[in-house]
């Protein structure tokens, strides 16, 4: 998730100004509950945990501590608006870790950062740099505002519609608003997506607003479509380079000869050299996908593969026969 990359320098707490890099906390870690948990799992866990650390009766070390972290998690994880912020954070960070904000995440209703903040009983600068400064903290969400997580999916395409440009229709199935039980619900949509000419396997297209929901008001997040070929009959892809294998007779390689071979424009017309071998390869200049941005266009390059009849007459039998009596050739020599 783009979120989710790390950032070149850590986020100091603004708020109080204390000079100590947030620590990104896993409230599902905490609670002990999966990230697909609903809402009655993770009000059975806090119960739980709530139980096995309260400072009155609890006998574990820094239980205080353990007890505060519970709350704190069951209040973010019970809010479905809090806790589907969270989850755009993404899953790749790990409890400890040194934690920044994603972009977009201060764009809410044009509040000031820490005024008139709640009271929060407590919880960490992590839990107030994600909720109070975003007027969503303490017991409520009210005017919270942030931009939807970016989504990527995967769009397969032939080479004929790398190379030439097309225009095509795609179903997608992304997370919507959270249902009655907690769980995130999906949602299909269908876009028209326009390939440019010269796309290449592994490329991104980024598709602005399309990307998962914002949440109170806040923009869409963008929808990144990477590249993909599909299986072609004729070519094998490097980049933009296409690659072919070329079956010729035995006395086209010996001789010499004019083929045709296949490209994405239409078939040409290629010079065999004589005394070709098989697994030679030949080159044809311009003829792979088309370049983009400057790039010079890709080539195509014809593999020779030498194949023998399977099946000949008698009279083809005896000139090899005789080729074979004649010919001074010693191919393992």
């Amino acid at each position: 998730m783009v979120w989710a990359e790390r950032l070149s320098r850590p986020l100091f707490s603004k708020r109080h100004n204390k000079g100590v890099p947030l620590e990104y906390k896993d409230y599902y870690q905490i609670l002990g509950v999966a990230r697909g948990a609903d809402a009655q799992a993770i009000k059975a866990a806090y119960r739980k945990m709530a139980r096995k650390y309260h400072p009155d009766v609890s006998k574990e070390p820094h239980a205080e501590d353990r007890f505060k972290d519970v709350q704190e998690a069951y209040e973010v994880l019970r809010d479905s608006e809090k806790r589907r912020a969270y989850d755009q954070l993404g899953s790749n960070w790990r409890a400890g870790q040194e934690f920044r904000p994603p972009p977009g995440w201060e764009h809410f209703n044009g509040g000031s950062p820490g005024a008139g903040g709640p009271d929060l009983g407590g919880f960490s600068d992590f839990f107030e740099e994600l909720f109070a400064r975003r007027g969503g903290g303490g017991r409520g969400h009210a005017g919270f505002r942030m931009r939807g997580e970016d989504s990527e999916a995967t769009l397969t395409i032939s080479l004929e519609d790398a190379a030439q440009g097309s225009q095509r229709e795609i179903s997608l199935e992304i997370p919507g608003s959270p249902g009655p039980d907690g769980r995130i619900q999906r949602e299909s949509r269908r876009l028209t997506v326009k390939i440019p000419a010269g796309v290449t396997e592994g490329q991104r297209l980024r598709i602005a607003g399309q990307g998962q929901p914002g949440h109170g008001g806040g923009p869409g997040g963008d929808l990144y479509l990477r590249i993909q070929f599909a299986p072609h009959p004729r070519f094998r892809v490097e980049g933009r380079n296409l690659f072919h294998d070329l079956r010729v007779a035995p006395w086209e390689a010996v001789l010499g000869s004019s083929v045709e071979i296949p490209t994405l424009a239409g078939p040409v017309r290629m010079k065999i050299p004589a005394g070709s071998s098989s697994g030679q390869k030949l080159r044809l200049a311009g003829k792979g996908l088309p370049g983009t941005g400057g790039k010079p266009p890709g080539d195509l390059y014809a593999i020779l593969q030498i194949v023998v009849p399977r099946h000949i007459s008698g009279e083809e039998q005896s000139l090899w026969q005789k080729l074979a009596e004649e010919s001074h050739f010693h191919p393992r020599h």
